[in-house]
């Protein structure tokens, strides 16, 4: 799919054709539609999920748990994203408003479709293992691994704007003026073996090489670092001093020195293949942020219960606010 025609499954176009998407957002290309589209598509399938989740109690709270997870979701993105933006802005990215949302926006997308994916497993529990603790305990889990997996699409949308320089513009501006100051034309560098129009093999010791005289623009050996041998384009002129010759040596145009070996020019990405590669400040905060979104949804999701409605009480829109959701988790764990 492109992204130029927009399809109201964006779900599919996510999955399918996820490039697309990241440079959608990279320049920032019609990302209110695209934004719209997930904010649907999310609100409706965290909507259907909820109302599994509250139907272990009753209509009316399968209802108000429709209404309460899509609004947990959206509360916990407007929380935290402008820590998200802040975090970019201070260690220098160019993210903007638009773009940290919509990228979130994608992990909150896939969240929650996977969500609704599993619905029908929920509602076949839900029927034949009337338990209000495993009940609980397997939809946690659900939505947690949901959320690990929208996540793992954030990280991968941030991780393709650091390729294109958003999240470390003064490393790529450094990249970009180099790769303009490196000379056009190929270099020439003095090596142990010779090189001609052909490969040749390496002099036998004791025997003096001649310089080997090649026409500028001819085709010349390269010597590479794993011992392969291509062809490379002689230069015009060749320096004049080369190392292991007497001072003052010199060839003429047109003639190459003993040892001659061309190289092909300068593209940034080739002298960088063998580095390790420096992860930027904002993709380490990202991670931090990330533990952080996640404190704060289960945290608000404590706030907001109930979700599943214990059958024990009468139903009610809130609980009172006491003890804790990781409590909880392992209360419910230890009475399984």
């Amino acid at each position: 799919m492109s992204g130029d025609r927009p399809s109201p499954l964006v779900i599919e176009r996510i999955l399918r054709d996820r490039e697309s998407i990241w440079q959608q957002i990279v320049a920032e290309r019609d990302l209110n539609a695209l934004t719209g589209r997930m904010l649907t598509s999310s609100a409706i399938a965290l909507a259907c999920y909820g109302a599994v989740l509250g139907f272990f109690h009753s209509p009316l709270m399968a209802l108000t748990s429709a209404l309460k997870l899509p609004l947990l979701f959206l509360v916990t993105l407007v929380i935290c994203l402008p820590t998200l933006y802040l975090f970019n802005l201070v260690f220098g990215a160019r993210l903007s408003v638009r773009q940290s949302l919509a990228l979130v926006m994608v992990a909150i997308t896939v969240t929650s479709m996977l969500a609704v994916a599993f619905a029908p497993i929920s509602l076949f529990f839900l029927i034949t293992a009337n338990d209000y603790g495993f009940f609980k305990l397997l939809n946690v889990s659900i939505l947690t691994l949901s959320a690990l997996v929208g996540l793992r699409f954030l990280t991968s949308g941030m991780q393709v704007l650091n390729d294109n320089g958003l999240l470390a513009p003064e490393a790529a501006k450094v990249t970009v003026d180099e790769r303009a100051s490196a000379p056009a034309s190929v270099q020439a560098v003095p090596a142990a073996v010779p090189a001609g129009p052909s490969p040749a093999a390496a002099p036998v010791a004791g025997q003096s090489a001649e310089p080997v005289a090649v026409p500028a623009g001819a085709a010349v050996a390269e010597s590479t670092a794993n011992g392969a041998v291509t062809t490379a384009t002689a230069p015009a002129q060749v320096p004049t001093q080369w190392a292991g010759q007497p001072a003052g040596t010199s060839f003429p145009p047109g003639m190459l020195p003993p040892g001659y070996v061309a190289q092909r020019p300068w593209d940034g990405r080739t002298a960088r293949r063998g580095e390790p590669t420096q992860r930027p400040a904002s993709m380490t905060l990202l991670y931090i942020w990330i533990l952080l979104f996640g404190f704060v949804g289960t945290q608000l999701a404590w706030t907001l219960r109930p979700f599943f409605g214990d059958p024990g009480q009468d139903f009610s829109f809130f609980r009172s606010i006491d003890g804790n959701f990781y409590a909880e988790i392992l209360r419910i764990i230890g009475n399984l």
